[in-house]
């Protein structure tokens, strides 16, 4: 697969890095074109990630020919944009997450994608991590009872001009986006539904949005999660998952290599599996297979999936008062 990159921060680096770490493993991955609004910063990153076509614009990419899919590491705020313009030039999408900053743009997108039959998929690459299909058929199987509740939580620091690109409202801040989108995606993907309810506590920033915030919800079958999210504090990215007869914990959810289990009674012990990469070969791998059969969307993390995960924070900020405008 052809990859164009539409922008060249820390994220598209990894993005980068992860495509050429699978081409030099005969993937039949390869990087094409990157693009920044400022064209040095182009040419700079691809010198570094040996990309050939270097644009200083994200038109400029998006007519390239010789491009097959686009990789959207932009803003949180031009994502709804971006994919737009990629899509209306032909090019099969891999967005970063949040696909964009509500569900009303997300449906859009994902029509447009599906009228052009070109493939549009949300990059939320822990859906596709190894761990989790043991962890999952673990869930489905009922071999340790059933699930009755999670805990998880991620916060970070960030300081400087990082903090505050985190944090503007008009970039799409704020923590819920930022990291809370890797706390309630993970529930989805366990709890296999959305919430019945859901209460919340947030702290609000000097930019008007959300730095720190905790979220309870209740799910079918009486099953219960709580998740913590926040920038301002570090706090490490620990899950457990607690079941009728076992106790599973997660070191850190998010790049999840291992599980602990303690069966109730019984003697610890540990699941590993470890990445090929750093992650997100598995997402660029579902792409890729997707793209090749003509496919849309993926069956492994569909449009539905993506806009009920951003209707859930659409409802939770709608509850803390703030308003979004939907483009």
């Amino acid at each position: 697969m052809k990859w164009g990159i539409l922008a060249c921060g820390s994220i598209a680096e990894k993005f980068a890095k992860t495509v050429n770490a699978m081409a030099m493993a005969g993937e039949g991955e390869s990087l094409s074109a990157a693009a920044s609004r400022d064209p040095e910063r182009a040419r700079a990153f691809c010198e570094t990630h040996q990309i050939p076509r270097a644009y200083g614009s994200y038109e400029e990419l998006a007519g390239d020919m010789e491009l097959e899919a686009v990789y959207v590491a932009t803003p949180n705020n031009l994502h709804a944009e971006n994919t737009r313009m990629l899509l209306e030039a032909g090019k099969h999408v891999l967005c970063e997450k949040p696909f964009t900053t509500n569900a009303k743009d997300a449906e859009a997108l994902y029509r447009l994608a599906e009228e052009k039959g070109l493939f549009c998929m949300e990059a939320f690459w822990i859906r596709f991590l190894p761990l989790y299909e043991n962890l999952l058929e673990m869930i489905h199987s009922g071999k340790y009872g059933a699930l009755r509740h999670v805990r998880s939580e991620y916060g970070f620091i960030a300081k400087g001009a990082r903090r505050e690109r985190k944090f503007r409202s008009d970039l799409g801040g704020g923590a819920l986006l930022d990291i809370g989108i890797y706390n309630l995606g993970f529930l989805q993907m366990l709890m296999g539904e959305s919430p019945e309810a859901f209460s919340s506590e947030v702290t609000f920033n000097e930019y008007g949005t959300d730095s720190f915030s905790t979220i309870s919800l209740r799910y079918p079958g009486g099953r219960t999660a709580y998740v913590l999210q926040t920038i301002g504090l570090d706090i490490a990215r620990h899950a457990a998952l607690f079941f009728d007869e076992a106790t599973i914990r997660l070191p850190d959810f998010q790049g999840a290599q291992s599980m602990i289990i303690r069966p109730n009674g019984g003697e610890e012990y540990e699941i590993r599996c470890p990445f090929d990469v750093n992650g997100f070969e598995y997402e660029i791998r579902e792409a890729s297979r997707c793209i090749r059969e003509g496919k849309s969307q993926s069956s492994r993390f569909t449009p539905e999936d993506s806009v009920k995960l951003l209707r859930l924070m659409d409802k939770i900020r709608e509850t803390w008062g703030m308003r979004f405008s939907y483009e």
